[in-house]
């Protein structure tokens, strides 16, 4: 009962706390005069995987490296079945070129390193190092044409330094705290049930980590800002290879589970180019004048909903509950 309280605590305190990370970090790089741009890159960037990217590093340096890739890949295939699924359902998204031709093939591209990495059945320093490395070349592609990969950046203009300081170091804090509640209930639950870490890493922990973005972009398509939603899964994926994965390669090397390349990165990369063809699809009936006005409507929410439900009826099939 107790593991289950630890994971609700830590659940709703990474999403208090990254969203109070991210107004304290946004105020004091206003403060400091850095643009919107370099904000957006590095402050709004992290803010956004903050909890993935802390609930990896708790549990590499805890020994739960599993926990850590199944947080990665799962965070990702939720992201897009589950919260742009019921966004869609919500509101349909317009796909502009730029997210045909830019953003949706560099998440596929990161996937596909992903994979070629993880490859041989282990997660080395090396292959650490090298998805930093992707991580620097995709932010210089960034700057470059001077974009940003979660949209404006808002800071709240009433924290004075010192106040914005203190709300940066509070989130900071209760991140760390809230990703070690949420990192030993999960732990302890799989041993009680006699379930792989990797198992919950790709379930209540991807969730978990993912409320965040589920939140935002359900709130955004409420508001009728439903294009943001897009942008920020796709910037927030990309982040969660080349930054989450880094974790555990960085603090290892770790031995994957089998199941990790025979079945979670197969379906990560199906539900990302399940995504990349819906927009292809939708861009080109815009350009031809077809129906859809180049939309993402409420059969693509149904048929991504519809496939994160049979990854979840996946993993309970491969699941042995100890009863």
């Amino acid at each position: 009962m107790l593991d289950f309280i630890f994971i609700a605590l830590g659940l709703a305190g990474l999403v208090w706390s990254s969203d109070k990370f991210v107004e304290g970090s946004a105020a004091i790089a206003n403060h400091a005069g850095m643009s919107p741009l370099l904000i957006g890159m590095t402050i709004v960037s992290l803010g956004t995987s903050a909890p993935e990217i802390v609930v990896s590093i708790m549990a590499s340096l805890s020994g739960s490296g599993e926990l850590a890739v199944g947080n990665a890949l799962g965070s990702n295939i939720t992201n897009i079945g589950l919260v742009l699924g019921v966004t869609l359902l919500i509101r349909s998204i317009a796909i502009d070129a730029s997210t045909t031709k830019r953003e949706l093939p560099q998440m596929v591209i990161v996937t596909l390193l992903a994979g070629a990495l993880m490859i041989d059945g282990v997660l080395s320093i090396i292959d650490g190092a090298l998805l930093l490395f992707g991580l620097v070349i995709f932010l210089t592609l960034l700057a470059r044409r001077g974009a940003t990969p979660d949209g404006s950046v808002d800071s709240n203009p009433k924290l004075t330094p010192l106040k914005a300081w203190g709300v940066f170091l509070v989130g900071l804090l209760l991140l760390v705290i809230s990703s070690r509640l949420l990192v030993v209930g999960a732990v302890n639950i799989a041993t009680a049930f006699g379930v792989s870490e990797l198992i919950i890493g790709l379930t209540i922990v991807a969730i978990g980590t993912s409320l965040p973005e589920l939140a935002a972009s359900v709130m955004s398509a409420l508001k009728g800002h439903s294009d943001i939603a897009i942008g920020a899964i796709v910037g927030s994926n990309v982040y969660n290879l080349l930054v989450v994965l880094a974790g555990p390669g960085l603090l290892g090397p770790l031995a994957l589970n089998a199941n990790v390349m025979s079945r979670d990165w197969p379906v990560t990369i199906l539900t990302t180019g399940t995504l990349m063809l819906l927009a292809w699809v939708a861009y080109r009936n815009a350009k031809q004048g077809k129906a859809g006005n180049g939309e993402l409507g409420r059969a693509s929410g149904v048929l991504l909903v519809s496939m994160y439900t049979a990854y979840i009826g996946l993993l309970i099939f491969y699941t042995d509950f100890a009863l």
